[in-house]
């Protein structure tokens, strides 16, 4: 299980069996022609928000490079994009969860059946074994890590030894919601690979093919509400996440100024057991504090908006993990938010 399935521009489904990638041909061409060229870097580093299709590039990526293992072969040399056909033996491993060379480090499920609050340092520490080990056939040994931004201190340092001397035809793909968060040691080592948002039409396009049904006028509209993300359309198509949505963004659009009252309806509209208006709140507050991330900044205030994203995530898993009252949570994450507004950006 990972958490991050709603990473996809890939017609809803999970990213490692989207067949299609919507907007990102340019993203998808410098890592087809990095490979043919010769000069694939072995880590690169694939940020942008949540929902746009980081993972499912990843994915792609992997899969093409297992099924066309010699980047001299024709096939890899007359290809237009990183698309194999479905029935490959690679596709259909991958899809499984059966593919030998591909490791992908997730957040998963605990003793008691919850997602752990990070990529669990241990899963981390499988990169020596697996890079290590003797590869298939075509020799390439992939990791992906989704996302990055959740491993901790531990697991973050285990992964850069890896990165620092990978062996030969090793590759690592590292998925990040907040490239901002990520350790400086790790990024300075990778390339990086930015997703932008994709445009209304591309989001509905990838909504219509996730529901399947034909573009309509509902798909169009929360489209055009989705800053770019898929994963952002497809959970607003549900009314009250949509309301909720917009109610938390008319908030967010007053900071530093915050309504107590306001702060405790919200809290009252989160309560319950159903996940979807935590998970409405986290994505929309992590899209809030992603834009500032991408804004030009001094380097402290860069590092506190990082903090600040690092803490609110961390709150928002253990509301999830624990069962943990929404309230306390609405207030805190707002508190964080009104100082990191408040503050002054550098010009």
């Amino acid at each position: 299980m990972s958490a991050n399935d709603e990473d996809d521009s890939g017609g809803g489904l999970h990213p490692r069996e989207a067949q299609y990638l919507f907007g990102h041909a340019e993203a998808e061409r410098t890592l087809l022609e990095a490979y043919r060229g010769g000069r694939l870097p072995h880590a690169w580093l694939i940020g942008g928000p949540r929902g746009i299709g980081k993972a499912t590039l990843a994915y792609r990526m992997a899969r093409f490079v297992l099924a066309h293992p010699d980047p001299n072969a024709p096939a890899v040399q007359s290809a237009h994009s990183l698309a194999i056909d479905a029935d490959h033996p690679v596709a259909r491993r991958m899809a499984v969860q059966a593919q030998g060379d591909l490791l992908v480090l997730e957040r998963t499920l605990n003793d008691k059946g919850k997602l752990r609050q990070d990529i669990a340092v241990d899963e981390v520490r499988k990169t020596v074994s697996f890079f290590g080990s003797t590869a298939g056939e075509g020799g390439w040994r992939i990791a992906i890590v989704d996302a990055v931004d959740e491993l901790n201190a531990a697991g973050a340092n285990a992964l850069l030894k890896i990165i620092e001397e990978p062996p030969p035809r090793a590759l690592l793909l590292l998925v990040s919601h907040a490239r901002g968060t990520v350790m400086p040691t790790i990024r300075s080592r990778c390339r990086v690979l930015d997703l932008r948002p994709l445009s209304t039409p591309e989001v509905g396009q990838a909504v219509a093919s996730a529901v399947g049904r034909e573009t309509d006028a509902e798909m169009m509209a929360v489209a055009a509400l989705a800053d770019g993300s898929v994963g952002r359309a497809l959970a607003m198509l549900d009314g009250p996440a949509l309301a909720l949505r917009d109610r938390l963004t008319q908030m967010l659009e007053r900071l530093p100024e915050v309504d107590p009252m306001a702060l405790h309806g919200l809290g009252e509209a989160m309560a319950g057991v159903d996940p979807q208006p935590l998970a409405t709140f986290v994505d929309t507050v992590n899209a809030w504090l992603s834009a500032r991330l991408a804004m030009p900044q001094e380097s402290g205030r860069m590092a506190r908006i990082a903090e600040v994203w690092d803490k609110v995530n961390r709150a928002a898993r253990d509301a999830e993990i624990f069962n943990l009252e929404r309230k306390p949570l609405v207030f805190s994450v707002f508190a964080l938010l009104s100082e990191t507004a408040r503050t002054p950006r550098s010009p």
